[in-house]
């Protein structure tokens, strides 16, 4: 039996054109599983196969687990009954014990066979899918073999590929024996076996369509720096020319519109916009935005927001079919983008002005008309009122050194009064309310002032809220209200 197990193993090995180890591999496991059928079904059974000679031997083990965790006798011991077996032995160890050999017998031997060709087809596959992996085909071409619940599986060369319904452009329609070009979106390695997954609705595929159309960028002169989708409907892209001689829009355009209009053919007729990148970020969303025409910007660092002011006739095409224009603008440019028309914006300035204009006139005691002076000459803060220096405010026409000692004054004690009032609000916090990740002085100011004290008080507030109050992002807003909530799980 020896000898012929090995000259099997051999033939196999040539026959399916895998390595000897994994047709030993694959005899092990039916050998297992043909011994395991005389014990229990829920025994754990190791074959091992002496690979010079052809003999095997058989062993039952148990998984070493603390007594109380044990929950199947037929494959885990407890610690104690081990120690007895075998004194060194550790939890996470297995206790093994030889059992006989057992003869396959018709039925086994049928079980045997099926475990060891399922396992060279999966090597045969897991090979072809390293031959597929090691090119670095992004862009794929293959055909439709079948359709199955709206998905379609596709042959590429020996490989099946799966085109899920979710990936493919919306309202296209696919038949069996169509040919398709995709783009490889990932390996999944969950169920049976590895999978090819494909995309035609992602922006990746756009990408990899005009890097095969425009020779350019697969030459490197030319840069896609991103690119936003809406399936079927609309994409834009950033390029950028590393050659000042050379136009990155009209390359990608070509010759009388050639390359662009074979990308578009291929996504079902999709609209692109094709826009030059910039380094500046007001530049790139600027160009972004088009076609619309925008009359300023103003650029939010801190919140990695914009706002844009765009004229009340081009508002709607800046905005887009149902929110698309600024949706795909944001998403290329990974900027929050916040349209306004100029009616809208002058009506923000103005609510922006009276309350800064109240704020003066509370904390520095001075009249409406002192309060516009400071605003038109850029004081925004009682911090710039106490610290500019006395010698610039003086330049400013209606204040005279009396007027400017006396603001300076004012605007320092309110500070300190501001101050030793966060102070006592930060001081009634709990502790660890404070040290939650996230979690900082202004933010701890904030909550103080809404009467948010403990970690149960922030817990129990809901994202938006948070939000609402700080003024914080949504994703630090939920991170910090998950970590006020963790302590009522453990």
């Amino acid at each position: 039996m020896s000898r012929e197990l090995l000259l099997l193993v051999d033939a196999l090995a040539h026959e399916k054109n895998v390595s000897k180890e994994v047709v030993f591999s694959a005899l092990e496991a039916a050998l297992a599983s043909a011994t395991k059928k005389h014990l229990h079904e829920d025994a754990d059974v190791r074959v091992e196969i002496d690979r010079e000679h052809g003999t095997y031997r058989a062993w039952r083990r148990w998984l070493v687990l603390p007594d109380a965790e044990v929950k199947n006798d037929e494959r885990e011991m407890g610690l104690i009954d081990a120690r007895e077996l075998k004194p060194d032995i550790k939890p996470g160890d297995y206790y093994e014990e030889e059992i006989p050999v057992v003869e396959l017998g018709r039925i086994g031997a049928q079980t045997a066979k099926q475990i060891i060709l399922q396992k060279i087809r999966d090597a045969e596959r897991e090979q072809m899918l390293k031959e597929f992996l090691e090119r670095d085909d992004r862009l794929v071409t293959g055909v439709i073999k079948r359709m199955e619940r709206g998905n379609a599986f596709v042959e590429i060369g020996r490989l099946e590929a799966l085109l899920p319904r979710e990936e493919m452009i919306p309202r296209e329609v696919l038949r069996v024996g169509d040919r398709v070009r995709a783009v490889v979106k990932r390996i999944d390695r969950q169920g049976r076996g590895p999978q090819i997954i494909l995309s035609r609705s992602s922006p990746e595929f756009v990408v990899a369509l005009f890097e095969l159309e425009v020779p350019e960028i697969e030459e490197g002169i030319i840069e896609i720096k991103g690119c936003a989708r809406d399936p079927g409907l609309r994409s834009k892209i950033a390029v950028h020319s590393h050659d000042p001689r050379l136009d990155p829009v009209g390359a990608c355009v070509g010759m009388k519109g050639t390359r662009v209009m074979a990308v578009r053919q291929e996504i079902a007729m999709e609209h692109i916009d094709i826009i030059v990148w910039s380094p500046d970020p007001a530049q790139f969303v600027i160009a972004a935005l088009q076609p619309a025409e925008v009359v300023s910007i103003v650029v939010d660092e801190e919140k990695h927001a914009m706002d844009v002011v765009v004229d009340d006739a081009n508002l709607a095409i800046a905005i887009g079919r149902g929110g698309q224009n600024v949706k795909l603008a944001s998403e290329l440019t990974g900027w929050t983008i916040n349209l306004m028309s100029e009616s809208e914006s002058l009506e923000r300035k103005e609510a922006e002005r009276q309350a800064l204009r109240q704020f003066f006139m509370e904390k520095l005691d001075v009249d409406d008309d002192l309060a516009d002076l400071l605003i038109d000459e850029g004081f925004t803060t009682l911090e710039e009122v106490a610290y500019v220096p006395i010698a610039e405010m003086l330049e400013i026409e209606g204040l005279d050194e009396e007027i400017v000692q006396a603001l300076r004054e004012r605007a320092r004690n309110a500070l300190l009064t501001d101050a030793i009032a966060e102070e006592e609000a930060i001081e009634k916090l709990e502790p660890e309310l404070l040290a939650l990740e996230g979690m900082d002085r202004q933010i701890a100011v904030k909550l103080a002032k809404s009467g948010i004290v403990t970690r149960d008080d922030l817990g129990e507030l809901a994202t938006d809220e948070l939000v609402e109050i700080t003024g914080i992002d949504a994703d630090r807003a939920a991170s910090l209200i998950s970590q006020a909530r963790a302590h009522w799980f453990e």
